[in-house]
């Protein structure tokens, strides 16, 4: 019994740490926000509600952000205006709110965060270092981003998520992700699997990883802001994250492929840090 208790309390502390890092000083009153009543966007039972409560969302968020950075412009506007550099643990506690709203809160909060964004996407305009001008708010970026973000979560979901979802489920997830996508100002958002498969093709002409993207990749991988004792934990996930990238994805970022190791090492201990997470994030019966 006493074991027990002690080991529900660890879960629970290591729960709360996870969520405060992730949810930040407004954690709690955001969370009230998503659990007011009100009408949502999506039933109980749709598959953006299976993929987006699921741990594996961290390797997939490592993920998007390394696929988005390979089109120059949209990499642009993330060193230019995001500060990931200087405000990294912000800018997660922002996107995660973000997603956490639109898919479980209330339809008029998740309307509310929608304005909240496009309102940002306006101001974020410059020029690329390759002379370009860039604007979040470009119909063609913002389809980048968002189908980056749709095949990142799903391919990780599919890997370590809980429940992985059949193929109906799958192009469930990605017509559920183009509500949000078309609110946020995404013309025609896929919404099967194979739509996304053709879209992000579509774009590959585009990509190319510039000396921004790999400074990303570096900082992201090699050098997050972590204390010591959670680098080995999130070098597992960001390991996993790269193992879901795609050859044509890693080459650009200098990312090596290794078949053997990824499929004996990396993603066995995704799958069990995954696990961990879910285990401590997910609140015992009592």
């Amino acid at each position: 019994m006493a074991h027990g208790v002690s080991a529900d309390r660890i879960r629970r502390r290591i729960g709360s740490a996870i969520f405060e890092r992730v949810a930040g000083p407004e954690g709690p009153a955001r969370r009230r926000r998503i659990g007011a009543e009100g009408e949502r966007w999506f039933a109980e039972d749709r598959p953006i509600r299976r993929v987006h409560g699921d741990s594996s969302m961290f390797v997939g968020g490592i993920r998007a952000l390394l696929l988005q950075s390979l089109h120059p412009l949209a990499m642009a506007a993330v060193a230019g205006h995001s500060g990931y550099r200087g405000d990294p643990w912000g800018r997660l506690q922002r996107t995660s709110y973000f997603l956490a709203v639109t898919t479980f809160g209330p339809a008029s909060e998740a309307q509310a965060a929608i304005a909240r964004v496009r309102a940002i996407h306006q101001r974020v305009t410059g020029t690329a270092p390759d002379g370009r001008p860039y604007a979040a708010s470009d119909p063609h970026l913002l389809t980048w981003v968002h189908i980056a973000e749709a095949d990142s979560f799903l391919r990780a979901h599919g890997r370590f998520g809980a429940e992985p979802l059949d193929q109906t489920g799958r192009d469930g997830y990605v017509a559920d992700l183009a509500r949000i996508g078309a609110e946020l100002g995404v013309p025609d958002p896929p919404r099967t699997e194979a739509e996304l498969a053709e879209r992000i093709a579509a774009y590959r002409p585009e990509l190319a990883a510039a000396a921004q993207a790999r400074e990303a990749a570096r900082f992201l991988l090699l050098s997050p802001p972590l204390s010591l004792p959670a680098r080995a934990p999130y070098g597992v996930l960001a390991g996993a994250a790269v193992s879901l990238l795609p050859g044509w994805a890693r080459r650009p970022l200098l990312l090596p492929r290794l078949p053997v190791t990824e499929v004996m090492l990396v993603r066995p201990a995704g799958h069990a840090m995954v696990r961990a997470i879910r285990w401590a994030t997910t609140v015992p019966a009592t």
